[in-house]
C-alpha cells in the first residue's frame, strides 16, 4: 500500500512540473509564423493535340501527311520543333474503332509553347488544317523550383521580422532561432480561360482570317509558411 502511495504522489508531482514549465530551466521564447507570396505569368504552356485520319472530298488525309503540315506551320511560326512530342509511348498511330464504320490511325501530341501569344497564332494555324482536338492541358514556370526557394526566405525573414517587431513593443529583443519548420505549403493551380480551351469548342475562322479571342492566363500564385521559435535575449 505504501508503494502505491508513493508512486501516486511522484506521478501527481511530475504532472505540476509538467503544467508549470517555469519551475524548470526553460528559457522564455516566442513562436510566429512567417509568410511568402509571388506571383508569376507562365512561361510554359502546354497543348495536347491528337490528329485523326480524315477524309475530304472522298480524299483519304492520313495522319502523316496532317503531322507534315503540322511540323511546316510550327516552322513557318519559328516555332523550335523541339517543342512538339509524342504525348506518350503508345500514342503513335493508335488504331480505333470511328462509329462502326471502319478502322482508323490517330497520334497525339504534346506541344510546348512560350507565350499565350503564340498560343493564339498556334491555334489559328491548328483550324486551317482543320485539326480540332487540341487544348491547352497544363502550364507552368520554368523556373518555379528557384522561385519558391525565392518565397521561402521571404516567409523567414516575414517571421523574423515579425518576432523582432512584437519583442520590442514589450522592451525585448530576439534570440537566436530555437526551432524552424516549414507549414504544409500549398501552390496552387494557375487558371486560363481562352474559349473553355478547346478547339473542338471554338468558332471556325477561315484560312484568311486569325484567331482572335481573348487569351487570359491568369499568374501562378506561389506561398510559404515558415513556423519559428525564437529565443528571448
Amino acid at each position: 500500500m505504501k508503494n502505491i502511495i508513493l508512486s501516486a504522489a511522484l506521478l501527481f508531482a511530475a504532472a505540476l512540473t509538467a503544467q508549470n514549465p517555469a519551475t524548470g530551466e526553460e528559457k522564455p521564447y516566442i513562436e510566429v509564423n512567417g509568410n511568402g507570396e509571388m506571383e508569376v505569368t507562365p512561361d510554359e504552356i502546354f497543348v495536347a493535340i491528337t490528329i485523326l485520319e480524315r477524309s475530304t472530298n472522298k480524299k483519304t488525309i492520313s495522319v502523316e501527311e496532317q503531322e507534315q503540315n503540322l511540323k511546316n506551320a510550327l516552322k513557318n511560326l519559328k516555332v523550335d520543333l523541339k517543342n512538339l512530342s509524342l504525348a506518350g509511348a503508345d500514342a503513335d498511330l493508335v488504331r480505333i474503332e470511328w462509329r462502326k464504320k471502319g478502322v482508323i490511325t490517330q497520334k497525339q501530341y504534346s506541344l510546348k509553347l512560350g507565350n499565350a501569344t503564340i498560343l493564339g497564332q498556334v491555334f489559328t494555324e491548328l483550324d486551317k488544317l482543320e485539326i480540332t482536338d487540341a487544348y491547352v492541358s497544363h502550364v507552368q514556370h520554368s523556373k518555379i523550383d528557384s522561385l519558391r526557394k525565392v518565397v521561402k526566405i521571404m516567409a523567414i525573414k516575414s517571421a523574423k521580422n515579425k518576432a523582432d517587431y512584437l519583442l520590442a513593443a514589450i522592451g525585448e529583443k530576439t534570440g537566436k532561432a530555437l526551432i524552424v519548420r516549414e507549414n504544409d505549403p500549398y501552390y496552387p493551380q494557375p487558371v486560363w480561360t481562352m474559349a473553355n480551351a478547346r478547339m473542338d469548342k471554338m468558332e471556325s475562322t477561315s484560312s484568311n482570317e486569325t484567331y482572335t479571342d481573348p487569351i487570359d492566363f491568369k499568374k501562378i500564385k506561389v506561398t510559404s509558411s515558415i513556423y519559428v521559435k525564437f529565443g528571448i535575449q
